[in-house]
């Protein structure tokens, strides 16, 4: 199975469906990642606030893919930020995922009120440089975080992880990253399964003959997002890469485009 992949604004490219990893405890981990990458996932997604980044590179060495077709996305936590704080993390991180470099790191929140995130930015550019890290990005990073990093420091995320799905479809932040080249993923895809009992998501499934979450999952890839859902199940691990034998139409967009009522599930970015 092959899934496409999307072009970062630092030349490198990366699949448009990984695996999201929250929740999911260390010890089930390494499990769960390799059956994920025997299904067909190259983009594995964690960090350092989920505990399980042992679990992931243990699971990633399992698999019988060589490491370099492997891309794997871990985070700067908010009690980690700070030039000093982010370089020791990146390392810490490095440790326990076993291996060489980190595909994309990502701040995992701007923390705001710390008012740490501009030195954070430092310290992954920084890491960069060293070749530490291959791609940096931010995540739940709202329009004013974006212009200060990119104005104090001339250098723009390659990607902006935000929770995102029909019912918090997130248009203005959609824009503004595609305004700076910024690659837009979503977090909480499914918006953590209320979707799925949706009626218009479900008579969706009904039409094309396929489950609500390959709906939801398909109306991502149509609005050319990054998406990562996560399921320790193997069996939803094929079905969730299952999204390209089939396109929505103009209707079913309309139908999912009006679930958008603006509701979060995660936290205010402006206030975490």
């Amino acid at each position: 199975m092959t899934i496409p992949t999307v072009s970062l604004n630092d030349g490198r490219r990366i699949p448009q469906v990984g695996l999201g990893t929250w929740k999911i405890p260390d010890g089930d981990a390494a499990r769960v990642v390799a059956d994920a990458v025997s299904a067909g996932y190259r983009l594995i997604d964690t960090a350092s606030e989920y505990g399980n980044e042992r679990g992931v590179g243990e699971g990633l060495r399992a698999a019988p893919i060589p490491p370099e077709d492997l891309i794997v996305t871990t985070k700067v936590w908010n009690a980690h930020q700070g030039f000093d704080r982010t370089m020791r993390a990146a390392e810490e991180s490095l440790e326990r995922l076993g291996r060489p470099h980190i595909d994309l790191y990502l701040i995992h929140w701007p923390a705001p009120a710390q008012n740490l995130y501009v030195d954070t930015w430092r310290a992954m550019i920084a890491l960069r440089e060293r070749g530490v890290v291959r791609s940096i990005g931010v995540s739940n990073f709202q329009e004013s975080h974006l212009e200060r990093i990119i104005g104090e420091t001339g250098v723009i995320p390659a990607v902006n992880q935000i929770e995102l799905n029909p019912q918090l479809s997130q248009r203005k932040m959609r824009a503004i990253n595609a305004s700076h080249g910024i690659v837009t993923e979503s977090w909480s895809p499914l918006a953590r399964g209320n979707l799925l009992v949706n009626a218009d998501v479900t008579a969706l499934a009904r039409k094309h003959g396929k489950s609500a979450a390959q709906i939801i999952l398909r109306w991502h890839i149509e609005c050319a997002l990054v998406v990562i859902p996560k399921s320790t199940s193997p069996a939803r691990h094929i079905e969730n890469l299952s999204l390209f034998d089939f396109v929505l139409d103009r209707d079913d967009l309309a139908v999912l485009d009006r679930l958008d009522i603006g509701r979060r599930l995660g936290p205010n970015p402006d206030i975490f």
